[in-house]
């Protein structure tokens, strides 16, 4: 059977100030031959690797707390800490630590903490070498005691000195007998006295001291010294506070009496720190770091007590769970619970995890599920607030209790459901609760935190999960509110609601590529979220601007052309209208999104909103933005230009117009097709093959417009000499067919594939030809029959 009596959790003390859990072992102490001395080694109790090596130095301060605790430091700033599971364990070590150092074992510190440069302790020296005579504990040397005491904090040595006085003469009871007789004499000057000694023995920071002033039979009198506050013109009444109005419910009887004292003790204590005492100034930051640490550890050791009492927990989570429980009984199970996890803060994270996993074993997100739809306002927080604590520490643990759900669950009963739905359905005028389970649902959805899980499709299941039975619970307000072209309700709380939901909905396009874009696309979710844009406030408009604005920053051309296809940036620029150039949020955030389309040259984006915004944008003139976007939509046309341009004295070179340009080879392959079929054809057929029939349908509107152009051009140039309109050269088409048609089929291979080629390539005879003729249109049927 493992010996407990050496079982020891290892602390050290970080840069914060906090206990860091270094690891939980097993003590002894041996002759170490590196170390050449006696020396402190600590075992892993899991793998029994080694922890600590420490050897006990001569000259090295140990210090003694709390019966269980051996504290001391090497080096520069850097403490450590044993705290034992048993005291007779703590004893053998701290006996071992003192004859080393050839010290008595009574004592509670075996060296003088010496802190001061070389000067100092020479200075120090001198002035400690007299031992420090306290004055005798009477009602007219009190004035004489507070001046003793507050000399001695000035130095290190002097503190040590006095804190060594004051517990071999048992100070601190005779202290509180004169407490005793001042406030039955109603003596204000003596109790203002008491106040300053009893505050300047907290700054002693010694938990020897500690230790007296928070037994049983003597904190509240420590707490009435403390109430005579000189400053304050009446006393305070912390007593009355903790003795009557603070009451201690015991909502599962608590059997241990050593956990009930300890619980009593630290919530004092804590009370002590946060209100009795005055809030120390900077540079006394530290002066009550053991109090910090008694604090520390008691509530270490509360929830350790509590934790390994499986009865305990067990009938609480019945009780949570149980239907037939009243609520106010609840509200106390909850409210235990939730500071159950308070107190686990303190724990390390492996404490942590443990501590955690406990819960979640005995059913600790099965009982959030009822306590989360409690009417119960306080209930109902407190349980956020546990929910919180679980989900910040490890979110993992209810992603993997959600994803156990899938199966066996009701959608409106899971776990993931009801807390979107409690977020919703928020009664708080400032939605507070919704905002915190709204900063749960984000920790919830970030794919970073699903990374370091050891289930690698985590990530892949809970998405999915998410995206099929949740999110339309979420967006459900969203559409709702948007079901025509103004928002249907324009309540604060409805609006504030929206702006939550949607600043979930920018986190998840931000992060989730796949599953938010399926959702937006089919659910034309940015449509309706721009409908927002018409809100008369402020804020929502930018919470729906800020939603597009994601959405544009990621540069994919799906959401590009859903944009595009449903002309979705005038809502935007009626937003940007109405505001009507006024120097605010509004304007900019506008003006900065139409700044990126141009910096990040989104072509698509930038050709729609110049070729139909341009009327409206072209008179803004206090930014250079839009003149900005519109000269990068010039510089388009130019390089398609450039890389195209067609020649005005050949018709058929119209078929390279870019709109239509295609890889060469789809062209030979498509070409070589139609000579293929086209001997299939009897002469005078008018039917042309199917591929030359899909490329006419779609030359067909483009061929009009540019012949116009063309013919303009020429009349222009010939006003004597009209052409015929390409409009009514295009009436005409069908009824030419046959006689456009009958060459190439007449001819052989070879020439047909020579007079394409000289088609294709517009050769300067046959257009002289054509012109000399004034027929524009042949050439171009041929064309179109080749191609």
């Amino acid at each position: 059977m493992t010996d407990t009596r050496r079982r020891v959790k290892l602390y050290a003390l970080n840069a914060d100030r906090q206990w860091d859990d270094r690891g939980t072992g097993h003590v002894s102490s041996s002759y170490v031959d590196r170390l050449k001395g006696i020396s402190l080694l600590v075992r892993a109790e899991s793998d029994g690797s080694l922890l600590l090596e420490s050897k006990i130095q001569p000259d090295t301060a140990y210090q003694k707390q709390q019966d269980t605790l051996i504290v001391w430091s090497e080096g520069d700033n850097f403490d450590l800490a044993l705290s034992f599971q048993e005291k007779a364990g703590c004893d053998e070590i701290w006996e071992k630590i003192c004859q080393v150092q050839g010290k008595d074992p009574s004592v509670e510190i075996t060296q003088d903490i010496v802190e001061e440069s070389e000067d100092e302790r020479f200075d120090e020296m001198s002035d400690s070498a007299p031992p420090i005579d306290l004055p005798p504990c009477e009602l007219s040397r009190l004035e004489e005691i507070n001046e003793v005491v507050s000399s001695c904090l000035t130095s290190p040595m002097r503190k040590e000195k006095l804190s060594v006085a004051i517990e071999t003469e048992g100070y601190i009871r005779k202290l509180l007998n004169l407490f005793h007789m001042c406030e039955d004499l109603d003596n204000i000057e003596g109790l203002h006295y008491l106040y300053e000694v009893f505050k300047n023995i907290f700054l002693l920071n010694k938990n020897a001291l500690f230790e007296v002033m928070f037994g049983d039979d003597s904190i509240f009198d420590v707490v009435g010294c403390l109430e005579y506050d000189p400053s304050s013109p009446t006393p305070k009444k912390h007593r009355e506070y903790l003795k009557e109005l603070a009451r201690f419910k015991e909502v599962i009887p608590i059997s241990n009496a050593d956990l009930l004292a300890k619980i009593h003790q630290t919530y004092r204590v804590q009370y002590i720190q946060d209100v009795v005492l005055p809030t120390p100034s900077v540079f006394e930051d530290n002066m009550f770091s053991t109090l910090s640490s008694f604090i520390f550890f008691n509530k270490v050791e509360i929830v350790t007590l509590i934790q390994d009492d499986e009865k305990f927990l067990t009938e609480l989570f019945g009780h949570l769970t149980d239907e037939s429980t009243e609520e106010s009984k609840r509200r106390d199970l909850v409210l235990f619970l939730k500071e159950f996890c308070n107190f686990s803060q303190n724990l390390q994270p492996q404490g942590k995890e443990l501590f955690y996993k406990t819960l979640t074993s005995l059913g600790i997100l099965s009982a959030l599920e009822i306590t989360l739809t409690s009417d119960d306002t306080q209930t109902k927080s407190a349980s956020i607030d546990i929910l919180t604590y679980i989900v910040e520490f490890n979110p993992s643990f209810v992603r993997d209790y959600t994803l156990q759900q899938a199966n066996s669950t009701d959608e409106d009963q899971m776990l993931l459901n009801v807390l979107i739905d409690q977020m919703i359905c928020d009664t708080d005028s400032e939605l507070g609760g919704a905002v915190q389970l709204m900063g749960v649902l984000r920790i919830l959805l970030d794919p970073e935190n699903m990374m370091a899980s050891l289930n690698k499709s985590e990530k892949t299941d809970f998405l999915n999960y998410f995206y099929k039975h949740s999110v339309n619970i979420l967006i459900g307000p969203l559409l709702t509110n948007t079901l025509s072209d103004w928002p249907a309700k324009e309540d604060y709380q409805t609006v504030q609601l929206l702006g939550l939901i949607l600043e979930l909905l920018s986190f998840c396009v931000e992060h989730h590529t796949y599953h938010i874009k399926n959702c937006i696309l089919s659910k034309d979710l940015l449509r309706r979220i721009l409908v927002l844009m018409k809100s008369t406030h402020t804020f929502l408009v930018l919470c729906s601007l800020r939603f597009m604005r994601k959405i544009i920053a990621l540069k994919d051309e799906f959401y590009n052309r859903y944009i595009t296809k449903g002309n979705l940036f005038a809502p935007v620029i009626d937003a940007f209208i109405r505001n009507n150039g006024r120097y605010n949020l509004l304007d900019s955030a506008i003006l900065e999104m139409f700044e990126f389309i141009k910096l990040e040259d989104i072509k698509t984006l930038c050709i729609h909103v110049v070729e139909n915004f341009s009327k409206v944008l072209d008179d803004i003139d206090y930014v250079q933005t839009f003149k900005s976007l519109k000269m990068r939509y010039d510089q388009h046309l130019d390089k398609l230009k450039d890389r195209d341009r067609p020649s005005l004295d050949s018709v058929p070179s119209i078929l390279r117009n870019n709109r239509y340009r295609r890889d060469q080879r789809q062209l030979e392959e498509e070409e070589e097709m139609w000579f293929n079929e086209e001997e299939d054809f009897e002469e005078d057929s008018v039917v042309p093959g199917p591929d030359a029939d899909i490329l006419t349908k779609k030359l067909d509107s483009d061929l009009n417009s540019t012949l116009a152009k063309l013919v303009d051009k020429k009349n222009e140039a010939n006003p004597s000499k009209l052409t015929t309109s390409p409009s009514k050269a295009m009436n005409n088409n069908m009824s030419m067919t046959n006689s456009v048609s009958s060459s190439p089929l007449n001819a052989s291979p070879s020439d047909k594939f020579k007079k394409g080629l000289v088609d294709y390539e517009g050769d300067s005879d046959d257009e002289d030809e054509d012109d000399s003729n004034g027929d524009l249109l042949t050439p171009v049927h041929k064309r179109a029959r080749l191609s």
